[in-house]
């Protein structure tokens, strides 16, 4: 009985090693490939911060006055010039 348990665990050490040593390989091979996608999560999560802060001030700026600009808009559309005057340089 002793010996077959022996037997059992010299098989799983022989089948598990290997497993084990290939699992190990594939991860030292994929970790450059994962420290680049940590690095480039990184870069696109500040670029957005850095982006949705911009927006957010340039809502909080414009926004107010986004009724002031129309409504200069609308003077400036009323009182400019209707025709086009030739105008002739005179010495």
């Amino acid at each position: 009985m002793a010996l077959l348990l022996l037997f059992l665990a010299a098989g799983a050490v022989l089948v598990l090693l290997p497993v084990l040593l290939f699992k190990l390989l594939i991860a030292l091979v994929l970790l450059p490939f994962k420290l680049l996608g940590l690095v480039f999560r990184a870069a696109f999560g500040l670029m957005a911060a850095v982006v949705g802060l911009l927006v957010g001030v340039v809502a909080l700026v414009v926004l107010p006055l986004l009724p002031l600009l129309l409504l200069g808009g609308l003077i400036w559309w009323i009182a400019r010039p209707r025709g086009h005057a030739v105008r002739r340089l005179t010495a």
